[in-house]
């Protein structure tokens, strides 16, 4: 555990804690701290490096003149990336954001400081994202100081800076951004934002992908000069079927691209509204099949008070408003486009089809709880074959919920098995237990470690992946827990299963391989030879008969 006392002033002081190779990076107010994942002691985690960037006085005077709290003029880091070997940080700057690059090593900062506008909010408790891909950052945030202009941004690469279009509800209607990935051509943008194709008084939050082409490079000087030309976006479907479908509105964390079963596919984790029934929900998407949406119909609002319409395909202009531009052909080039074509793009940036989910149907639900799930991490490369894929999902009071994942034989969906649910929060080391302390801030999985780790606004948390040792007197209570990092070995124990490990083993999984042994044989002498709900009590006298099914067991399953 990684306690950080300074930093409790508010409930967004640890931003998150990216690990860039064998560190872990914990952004603070005014601090960065690196801390070695590969070198602690039991649960104990040290910083071996910590470097301060707080905001000049001046920065700080005109932030608290434009009427801002004392603590919220202050240096809130909120991008941190690797970047040629060493490390591209930007922070909040008391309301005037600033960028800088550091090294991976001493956190030295290297040459001067640049403007984070339209790379970094300006307020630390707004959302944003950042990546570097083919030598550019590629952001998601707002430009000004009353986070009204947001955007999608590409700068200080060889290619031309772009952007959004400003102050367009059509683009944009008050974004919150989750994250972004690099696939292709393209990179996708994952966020959520008030709709505007729907005739309703109140407002209607959902969730959306949003993509642009790498190589854009921007319109003519007539149209979409120095803005993208290959902006679109869809709705992403996150529902249960039905003669009216449930949904899941509201993106909170979204996995990496992840191959599964022959398909690339994204793990979404969506919740209802506050004003609605209570639920989680994990979605699954193919990334082909979103894609494809992409080239399906735009829609389209033909005056303010009609309703939104597809578009006929006759009245698309040619060629394809949205596309990338490809050497070699017509228009090598987006800047040489036809006006028509980017008027379009400019006035059609929705798509009529939404995205379907991987399945049909959510691949976890979860309603009617004591809180929500907000955070995400997937191990696609669980247990000792690697070969098992194992959900993590974050809760609003600072709990782990784990399941398993299963597939069904269709190769598109998946049935989930709950594991169990851990405890992240530590009250006696992270301070307070408030609903704000509990605040998991985020989520991330250490494979080489084999932990989880779970920022706070006081303290980052180090939590085992499994927790084998609660079997380690019951066979039948190992195999029943169905988690695949455990595993009953030769010396009568539930133990954590290395990947690869050459120990021989029993695990939960060799009830598909053997199920009438596992049904008829073991069911059977464990339920009559060894009750596991008294074994302490009977330890004693059944070691030698568990030793004895153990050893006759060892010669079916043991690997």
């Amino acid at each position: 555990m990684f306690v950080i006392k300074k930093c409790r002033v508010s409930i967004y002081t640890v931003n998150s804690y990216p690990r860039i190779d064998s560190l872990c990076c914990v952004l603070c107010r005014d601090d960065l701290y690196r801390v070695e994942l590969d070198n602690m002691a039991g649960d104990e985690m040290f910083y071996s490096k910590k470097r301060t960037w707080e905001s000049n006085k001046n920065d700080i005077r005109v932030c608290r003149m434009k009427g801002k709290h004392e603590g919220e003029c202050r240096n809130f880091i909120k991008v941190l990336l690797s970047q040629h070997g060493g490390l591209f940080v930007c922070g909040t700057n008391a309301f005037n954001p600033l960028c800088a690059n550091y090294t991976k090593d001493t956190l030295e900062m290297v040459g001067e400081p640049v403007s984070g506008m339209a790379r970094c909010p300006y307020d630390p408790r707004h959302a944003n994202v950042a990546l570097f891909a083919d030598g550019s950052l590629f952001t998601g945030t707002v430009t000004d100081f009353l986070a009204i202009d947001a955007v999608i941004y590409r700068s200080l690469g060889d290619s031309p800076a772009l952007r959004t279009v400003k102050h367009d509800s059509k683009w944009f209607r008050e974004p919150y951004f989750v994250s972004a990935m690099e696939w292709g051509p393209h990179i996708y943008f994952f966020f959520r934002e008030m709709a505007m194709e729907f005739h309703h008084l109140e407002k209607v939050m959902v969730s959306r992908v949003a993509r642009v082409c790498k190589a854009d490079l921007g319109g003519s000087q007539r149209v979409l000069e120095k803005q993208w030309t290959t902006f679109l976006k869809a709705r992403l479907n996150c529902s249960v079927p039905g003669d009216s479908h449930f949904y899941f509105n509201l993106l909170h964390a979204t996995s990496n691209i992840i191959h599964m079963q022959g398909r690339d596919v994204i793990l979404g984790l969506f919740s209802t509204p506050p004003n609605s029934i209570p639920g989680s929900a994990v979605c699954v998407f193919d990334m082909q099949q979103l894609a494809h949406v992409f080239e399906g119909r735009f829609k389209e609002q033909k005056s303010p008070e009609s309703i939104w319409t597809p578009v006929p395909d006759e009245a698309v202009p040619k060629p394809r408003p949205g596309g990338c531009a490809v050497q070699g052909s017509r228009f090598s080039s987006s800047t040489t486009l036809p006006d028509e074509v980017l008027n379009f793009v400019k006035t059609h940036p929705l798509m009529d089809e939404t995205v379907p989910l991987l399945g049909h149907r959510p691949w976890v639900v979860k309603t009617m709880g004591r809180y929500q799930l907000t955070a995400m991490v997937v191990d696609t490369e669980a247990g000792p074959h690697k070969n098992r894929t194992v959900l993590f999902l974050g809760s609003t009071r600072g709990t782990i919920l784990k399941f398993l994942m299963i597939p069904t034989g269709d190769s598109v969906s998946h049935s989930s098995v709950f594991l169990e649910e851990v405890e992240g929060f530590n009250p006696e080391k992270c301070g307070e237990d408030s609903p704000q302390a509990r605040q998991l801030l985020s989520l991330s999985l250490d494979r080489t470690s084999h932990t989880l780790l779970l920022a706070f606004p006081s303290c980052l948390v180090r939590v085992p992946t499994s927790r084998c040792h609660l079997h380690s007197r019951c066979m039948k209570s190992c195999l029943a827990s169905r988690d695949p990092y455990c595993g009953w070995t030769r010396g009568s124990t539930c133990s954590f299963l290395r990947p690869g490990t050459s120990v021989q083993f029993l695990s939960q999984s060799m009830q598909f391989k053997v199920p009438w042994l596992c049904n008829a044989i073991l069911t059977y002498y464990l339920k009559n030879l060894l009750n596991c709900s008294d074994a302490e009590s009977q330890i004693g006298n059944q070691s030698i008969k568990l030793n004895a099914i153990t050893s006759y067991l060892s010669s079916f399953f043991f690997l």
